[in-house]
């Protein structure tokens, strides 16, 4: 194990020349035309045969020379309409930045990949990598699901990692959150809004939908506040609102987005029957109309509590317990509010969800992820590359 440490730190250069690339070609959702080429190339260039299954979604096999149980490793690809404003000398070149360490990621699983062809012969069963478009969507996960990305041969157990930046834990610190869900689930709502146009100068004649869009927003914060236990972790933002164009007329329509995030099932589906409730109560109190739509329903990650054992286990042989954590010492009660649509994976195949300490805020990186200064400690991917990989050969050993 102490040997695919140092071989994954020989790879050091290679890992981080993917995931400058990577990040200068940032793309985003489900058309990732550049990045998907690139994977495909470098995964050839080791002797993989890799397959796209679905819109940019890359899949690759290593090992199945013996028999045995199945593995799947996960890395996202895709990028946020950010414009970066880092003066990095691969900076992205597109109007989207890697703000997310998605471009890490996928570097992280390449140097994965290299390492397991290295040891291919003593693979005890087979490990499936997942390149994974549109995380930041929340629908990539979903779309390989569908497409078989757990089928043929079929995953037993699966494993991610997802960097972080700008939080009190050391660069290359291996965070391991406690078993049960994990992140919230993630439900994305649009409400359209139809009220009756007019002159701005005349509101009695019209039913002004911008009214009603405002009234709703406000009721919908009561939610939280008077509606779900403070003893729950729950969130509903907006994220949009949008209506009309000139500041003299009264427009017909108006529509709202946003997310309804939670832990507990009762929670969630309680919060989503009330913005129903919320939107169509309010509009019709003001003679207008309203309708909602669920757009995206992801899942809660749930990392299962056996596979957390041999994980916790391996790591700490791999990098000594001083170098892994609860995730509770990164993130207040342990549990982080995001949605990571990993979940539509630990929904179907025992899981667990690892993160990377990819530099703190004393260490020189202050911003987190999703803002245009975010950036990562490069001296610590190869970390992340021999977890994915050693996590993958030592629990097909234990299978």
């Amino acid at each position: 194990m102490t040997n695919i440490l140092e071989e994954a730190k020989s790879l050091q250069n290679s890992i981080v020349k993917d995931r400058r690339y990577i990040h200068q070609n940032a793309e985003l959702g489900m058309d990732l035309p550049v990045t998907t080429a690139y994977v495909i190339e470098r995964l050839k260039s080791m002797g993989y045969e890799p397959e796209v299954i679905t819109n940019s979604a890359v899949v690759a096999l290593a090992g199945g020379k013996k028999e045995g149980k199945t593995i799947l490793l996960r890395a996202d690809m895709d990028a946020l309409p950010i414009v970066e404003e880092n003066g990095l000398e691969f900076k992205s070149i597109t109007k989207n930045m890697h703000a997310c360490g998605h471009d890490t990621h996928a570097a992280m699983l390449l140097g994965a990949a290299q390492i397991l062809k290295n040891h291919e012969d003593e693979i005890e069963g087979t490990v499936k990598l997942m390149f994974q478009p549109a995380e930041e969507q929340l629908s990539g996960a979903k779309a390989m699901v569908e497409a078989g990305v757990l089928e043929n041969p079929k995953v037993d157990a699966a494993i991610m990692i997802h960097i972080f930046s700008g939080m009190p834990v050391p660069a290359g610190t291996l965070i391991i959150p406690n078993p049960g869900y994990f992140t919230s689930s993630g439900d994305m709502f649009h409400i359209d809004i139809k009220g009756k146009g007019g002159h701005g100068a005349m509101p009695q004649d019209c039913v002004d939908p911008l009214n009603v869009m405002a009234h709703i927003h406000t009721a919908l914060q009561e939610v939280i506040a008077r509606e779900i236990a403070p003893s729950n972790t729950a969130v509903i933002t907006i994220g949009q609102m949008h209506g009309g164009n000139a500041s003299n007329i009264i427009p017909d329509t108006a529509f709202i987005e946003g997310s309804i995030r939670a832990f507990s099932s009762n929670d969630r589906e309680f919060m989503k029957t009330r913005v129903v409730e919320i939107a169509k109560g309010v509009a019709s109190t003001f003679r207008a109309e309203a309708t909602v739509e669920y757009r995206i329903k992801c899942p809660s990650v749930y990392n299962d509590p056996e596979l957390y054992k041999k994980v916790v286990e391996i790591n700490n042989q791999l990098l000594g317990e001083d170098n892994t954590l609860g995730f509770e010492k990164a993130f207040p009660g342990g549990k982080m509010t995001g949605s990571e649509d990993f979940g539509y994976v630990s929904e179907k195949v025992p899981s667990v969800m690892m993160a990377l300490g990819g530099g703190s805020p004393e260490q020189g990186f202050p911003y987190p992820q999703h803002h245009p200064k975010v950036d990562f400690s490069e001296d610590v991917f190869y970390i992340g590359s021999a977890v994915y990989a050693n996590t993958a050969i030592e629990w097909l050993k234990m299978s």
